[in-house]
């Protein structure tokens, strides 16, 4: 036998015994940030602890709640109910529903037989099927421009399907407020026809939106620009209590005449958070085009997940189709926004008369499920580690996380660390 031989003999049967894998060399991935936290607050036993970091509703007891819409379990007493697969893009009358949601009935994207629709894996599906879609057939030059700061998210997304992801200035730290200038001259300086990302309400993380009057120069520097843009619907309804209200920037645009694209999310307005239930839109200029596109959309779930869930996406069609649990869950969405809202009035209250250092009307400014404090990294660290109060390092929190038996412990906290920690 040679010596060459004898080498790979040996080589091979090293290969057998060694207890290195294939994927030895594969970096480990830093855990998710949110995740991570929820885990560090689940093994913290202080009995004051508060947990700010997580992005779902809360009651006033600090539990999850179940919508009373949701609870009934309708769907349960339908004897035709089966398990078989739903269509590939998902079932038709949620879609239609869904873009009646968020487009208004009487859009004229929907009576034209502009829209295509597509059911997801809840808004990080619609995300992703969204940015895939704009990867294959918009598109491979310009990037996807999304805020500074945004859902932790929308980058890793908008990278998996290999566009840039490049960031256009929003938020003004030294006011804790929106920067139109700075978002508009962020517009102007991308390239001719990048795809500009867009918090639909609700903006997440920091709770700031543009006025309505801000939201027109946005479009009208969009349309100059020949950009296209990309709404993220994921507080409709959850955000001021009123639908029409968190759906007007998203209605404007496809009054404009721009062709866009809608992530749509019911985790938060429906309580949905396991079910991920979504829905993605887009609106062309003619049905011709709507039929194409949904075609390809159809081909890429087809070879991603299938067919969508159906448990979920069956509670919000039933409600959204029915006009007395359509009320219930509008009763419902209010008294959501409504508590965080209250919690918004208190905190500031609290502060005002604790003699805070700093201004703090941008707790009430703000809208939705979060806020941004202005604290910084240190001061989380502080709040954590002396207070067992957990938020974000950038000094987000989840305004459900408050509740009437725990707000005077965080004011307190707040108050403390502002003063003592820089």
């Amino acid at each position: 036998m040679t010596a060459k031989r004898i080498d790979l003999i040996r080589n091979h049967l090293a290969g057998m015994t060694s207890t290195n894998s294939l994927f030895q060399n594969v970096p480990l991935a830093p855990p998710d940030k949110i995740f991570h936290l929820t885990a560090t607050y689940k093994s913290d036993e202080h009995p004051h602890k508060i947990n700010l970091g997580v992005g779902a509703y809360r009651d006033d007891d600090g539990k999850p709640w179940i919508l009373p819409v949701v609870r009934k379990q309708i769907i349960l007493n339908d004897p035709d109910l089966d398990h078989e697969y739903l269509p590939i893009t998902g079932l038709a009358p949620f879609k239609v529903a869904s873009a009646k949601l968020i487009l208004g009935p009487d859009s004229p994207a929907i009576r034209e037989k502009r829209i295509s629709s597509c059911q997801t894996i809840s808004g990080t599906g619609a995300n992703h099927l969204g940015v895939l879609f704009l990867s294959r057939f918009y598109r491979k030059d310009v990037p996807v421009l999304i805020s500074n700061p945004t859902w932790a998210n929308h980058k890793d997304i908008v990278n998996s399907v290999g566009l840039e992801a490049r960031e256009y200035t929003y938020y003004d730290p030294k006011t804790i407020s929106l920067n139109i200038d700075g978002f508009l001259e962020s517009l102007r300086a991308a390239p001719n026809g990048s795809i500009v990302l867009l918090h639909a309400c609700a903006h997440n993380p920091t709770g700031i939106d543009p006025t309505q009057e801000q939201w027109k120069a946005i479009a009208d520097v969009i349309k100059a620009q020949g950009h296209y843009p990309f709404f993220d619907c994921a507080y409709q309804g959850f955000a001021s209590g009123d639908l029409d209200r968190d759906a007007w920037a998203v209605r404007y645009f496809v009054e404009r005449g721009f062709e866009l694209l809608i992530c749509q999310s019911y985790a938060k307005n429906f309580g949905l958070y396991a079910q991920r239930v979504g829905c993605l839109t887009v609106v062309s200029k003619n049905n011709d085009a709507a039929a194409k596109v949904e075609s390809q959309l159809a081909k890429m779930q087809r070879a991603e997940i299938s067919n969508p869930p159906a448990y979920g996406a069956r509670i919000v069609n039933l409600v959204l189709n029915n006009p007395e649990l359509f009320a219930e869950w509008v009763q419902n969405l209010k008294t959501m926004s409504y508590r965080i809202i209250e919690m918004r009035q208190r905190l500031y209250k609290i502060l005002l008369e604790k003699k805070t250092p700093g201004t703090w009307n941008h707790i009430i400014d703000q809208i939705g499920m979060f806020s941004f404090t202005g604290l910084n990294a240190s001061q989380v660290q502080f709040l954590k580690e002396n207070y067992h109060i957990y938020m974000t390092e950038n000094g987000r929190i989840s305004m459900a996380g408050l509740t009437t038996k725990n707000i005077e412990y965080f004011a307190k906290a707040v108050d403390d660390v502002v003063r003592n920690v820089k």
